[in-house]
């Protein structure tokens, strides 16, 4: 697809962008009513229309109750659903708000519900208007953040959540591409102007963007080191599945293992128990990476933290550095949720005993 900035979108774009769906029965579209959602909505109706056969389309707009404006800009999606002859919800986020991590909060709530809103629609996956101006910006609050590998991947073109799938179509296209795309068609669209509140974390890196572009980190080469990042990140993935395997097909085949018998648990670390010299002697991502999946898979209160399982990791490796003779090697520490322990030469994830709750 060409790539101008200053190039409308096309239906034989848009072919291109949506192409990964069509054989999909039914596709939820969130749409707030701003340039980016509008763009969505329209193109992808313009796409729909020159296929044969097609997906279900059906535009949902959430409503966090935090704008007045909120409800007027609602019914102009709903009005230009109607004429592209497409389904609209409205949905509403009720309840008290948050002061602090407001933003959060708005996004987890509006994710919630457009997945309620896609599995009671039939559709397989939440299509999001997120830009490559969008990528950047995440890449640069996640790196702020001081995330990992896999968190300055940044947004993938199609992940799960909730149990349905979230798409994200114009991942490699720039906002103003959207925008010249609407004004050509003559469509109208919304300003929130909470785009541009410094109160906020993500319109404050938006100021900055100028400035950086002048210094060669425009969204196109940020997007582009997201891009590279997810490529490493997915390779380490496949090294971390194979250290998996191993260290549990190395205690299936040990002599007198009790966890011979275990044959259906052998290919993961389902087994809850590893030797810790095999564990040791691999690289220190994969270690992290092995470690956070035991926690997380049997921990039960959400996902660990990567600092705080690089201090656990760390940890351990003291722990598994004294010398049998002088020092004890036993090492016992709960993370998410997950009691985490070494001694006797292995190291066990399990779920931690529930916290006891403060009595008045």
């Amino acid at each position: 697809m060409p790539d101008d900035d200053n190039d409308p979108i096309s239906v034989r774009d848009a072919k291109l962008l949506f192409a990964d769906w069509k054989t999909a029965p039914a596709l939820l579209l969130a749409v707030s009513g701003g340039p980016d959602s509008i763009a969505l909505m329209w193109l992808a109706a313009r796409w729909r229309r020159a296929l044969t056969r097609g997906p279900r389309l059906v535009a949902v707009t959430v409503d966090h109750g935090l704008r007045a404006e909120a409800a007027a800009e609602a019914r102009e999606v709903k009005r230009l659903a109607r004429t592209l002859e497409m389904e609209h919800r409205t949905l509403h986020w009720s309840g008290p708000k948050p002061v602090a991590g407001l933003p959060a909060a708005a996004r987890s709530a509006r994710y919630r519900l457009l997945a309620k809103a896609a599995r009671q629609s039939g559709a397989t996956h939440i299509l999001t208007a997120h830009t490559r101006d969008d990528q950047a910006e995440t890449l640069l609050m996640r790196l702020l953040r001081g995330s990992g590998i896999a968190g300055l991947s940044a947004m993938a073109r199609q992940s799960e959540r909730d149990g349905v799938w979230l798409a994200r179509p114009f991942l490699d296209v720039s906002k103003s591409r959207l925008i010249v795309t609407l004004e050509k068609a003559k469509v109208g669209f919304a300003d929130d102007p909470t785009n541009r509140d410094p109160h906020f974390t993500r319109p404050r890196l938006r100021a900055l963007m100028p400035a950086l572009a002048a210094e060669g980190g425009d969204p196109r080469n940020l997007a582009r080191l997201a891009a590279r990042l997810a490529r490493a990140n997915a390779a380490v993935e496949v090294l971390t599945d194979g250290a998996e395997r191993y260290l549990a097909l190395r205690d299936r085949d040990a002599p007198g293992s009790p966890f011979a018998a275990e044959s259906s648990e052998a290919e993961s670390l389902d087994v809850r128990s590893f030797d810790a010299k095999a564990f040791a002697a691999m690289p220190e991502e994969i270690r992290l990476r092995l470690l956070k999946r035991a926690i997380d898979r049997f921990g039960h209160e959400g996902p660990a933290e990567l600092g705080k399982v690089e201090a656990l990791l760390a940890a351990l490796d003291r722990a598994m550095a004294e010398r049998p003779g002088l020092g004890r090697q036993r090492l016992k520490q709960t993370l998410a949720g997950a009691l985490v322990g070494l001694t006797g030469g292995r190291i066990r994830v399990e779920p931690a005993p529930a916290r006891r709750r403060r009595t008045e």
